[in-house]
């Protein structure tokens, strides 16, 4: 079985879901990176997407009316190929503003697809559409040589990607209303790390944090040894989203033994009722000052196992998930 991932090879910044998924299929199924002549003249049984619309986009006019281009051929291809098409629904929907001819292609291409891929079951898909629910695995192994590193007492940490519905302003706004009279010393701290969507973005942070020398600021891409350094010297991963259904970033402390703060809902209630209530606490309501404190006094309790329970996110066991999904899906289209 041949499998056309929706993402490239060998770059730095992508996604290590990603990564580990391509890593943990390669000795079950043949996995191709994607490029646009491998996508209009390969051959493969199954192409697997991702973010489709990120193949829409370009970061000028005129790549952007290639890639459409390109994307209306792909299109054409995948039907006269009769090529299974997969898609793994990470969001709800996508939390990027697409043009309406965009939309468009992106509608067409749903209507391509052969099955569904969830990472919850909280998350809908189309009716009577094929659908196949593997939960998102975790980066134990990934990280697992970048494990090392001592907790600073009282620091909080944001990390990932800064977009406008993550939240991050309000975190900082909440965290500088922090009342430190009604904590234990040390002094709290806030860590924020990860590359802003805009320049506007990023002067906005830095005009909430007003100077206030407790919140530190890394805003780029940072390493993977970065990245694990910061959420080994947190005593609590912040993560406050104003829409959160499948995080990633959650997964990913989680990993590293560190407690999440996430907001409440049905995705994150069944997470902590998976991993253990006291490595994810939740809440409801806007981000607040109390909030933070509460979560923080929280995080220091004793805990009820030395680590979170992550079984049943083993990439063994998604892997073999995947694979039964492309056979679903090929079975689907060659029986039409």
């Amino acid at each position: 079985m041949r499998v056309l991932q929706s993402f490239p090879e060998g770059r730095t910044t992508t996604n290590p879901y990603l990564l580990q998924l391509s890593r943990s299929l390669s000795p079950h199924v043949e996995v191709l990176g994607f490029t646009w002549r491998r996508a209009l003249t390969s051959r493969y049984d199954v192409f697997h997407a991702h973010w489709p619309e990120i193949l829409v986009q370009g970061r000028t006019p005129a790549r952007a009316l290639a890639r459409r281009m390109l994307f209306r051929l792909f299109l054409v291809r995948l039907r006269l190929r009769r090529t299974a098409v997969v898609r793994t629904l990470h969001n709800v929907r996508s939390h990027e503003l697409s043009p309406q001819h965009d939309q468009r292609l992106l509608e067409r291409f749903d209507q391509r697809t052969t099955l569904w891929i969830r990472l919850n079951s909280f998350t809908p898909v189309p009716a009577d559409a094929l659908e196949h629910t593997i939960p998102h695995g975790d980066y134990r192994d990934w990280y697992g040589d970048l494990m090392s590193g001592a907790t600073m007492p009282g620091r909080l940490l944001y990390f990932g990607l800064i977009r406008p519905y993550k939240g991050v302003d309000t975190l900082v706004h909440a965290f500088r209303q922090l009342d430190t009279a009604a904590l234990d010393d040390p002094l709290p701290t806030l860590h924020i790390v990860g590359a802003p969507q805009t320049r506007d973005l990023a002067k906005r942070l830095q005009r909430t944090s007003a100077g206030d020398p407790r919140v530190e600021f890394m805003l780029r891409h940072a390493s993977d040894a970065e990245l694990a350094d910061a959420i080994r010297a947190a005593e609590l991963v912040v993560l406050p989203y104003t829409e959160m259904h499948n995080s990633g970033a959650a997964l990913l402390a989680l990993s590293l033994d560190r407690a999440v703060l996430v907001p409440e809902n049905a995705v994150t209630t069944a997470l902590a009722n998976e991993v253990g209530t006291d490595w994810v606490l939740t809440y409801t309501g806007p981000l607040s000052a109390e909030v933070l404190a509460d979560a923080l006094l929280r995080a220091r309790w004793p805990r009820s196992a030395p680590a979170p329970d992550l079984s049943h996110r083993r990439w063994s066991v998604g892997a073999a998930d995947h694979v039964e999904a492309y056979g679903r899906a090929i079975q689907s289209v060659r029986s039409r």
